[in-house]
């Protein structure tokens, strides 16, 4: 029972961590009065660093209730499998790529423009709608209306 209810519970705390941290303090922190884009930038990479342990955390812990419960179905492990694949892209490709060019802002030797964001941007859009997706599914599975 304990692992049924970190099965759902995990994918709602994550979508509202990466929602409040991705799509509120990200965009809203340069809009502060004195932030600067530097500023912003180093803000930026500790927060993201930050919330990226917290995800991988939470994405070990979700394997594991899975592996301690296994749904009946297929759906909320493809979904899990796609938000795992996410996690490893940004983790292991995005961040690297995007912490080397946050580093060349501050060092004012980045070249102008980058499609680096919204790639992130995009990822993080679609792994949050399957961490909904997800923690929808199990909740509606766990739930009788009668």
């Amino acid at each position: 029972m304990f692992f049924k209810v970190l099965q759902i519970a995990i994918p709602f705390i994550w979508f509202g961590a990466v929602g409040a941290i991705s799509f509120m303090e990200a965009p809203l922190k340069f809009t502060a009065p004195n932030v600067t884009i530097p500023l912003g930038l180093g803000i930026g990479m500790v927060v993201f660093h930050a919330l990226n342990k917290i995800e991988i955390a939470l994405c070990l812990l979700l394997a594991l209730a899975f592996f301690k419960a296994r749904p009946k179905d297929k759906l909320p492990l493809g979904a899990f499998a796609a938000i795992a694949l996410i996690l490893i892209v940004q983790t292991f490709i995005l961040f690297p790529l995007l912490d080397a060019r946050a580093l060349e802002v501050l060092g004012g030797t980045a070249p102008p423009g980058s499609k680096l964001h919204i790639v992130y941007i995009v990822t993080d859009s679609v792994k949050i709608i399957l961490l909904f997706v997800l923690g929808f599914n199990l909740a509606k599975k766990s739930i009788k209306f009668e």
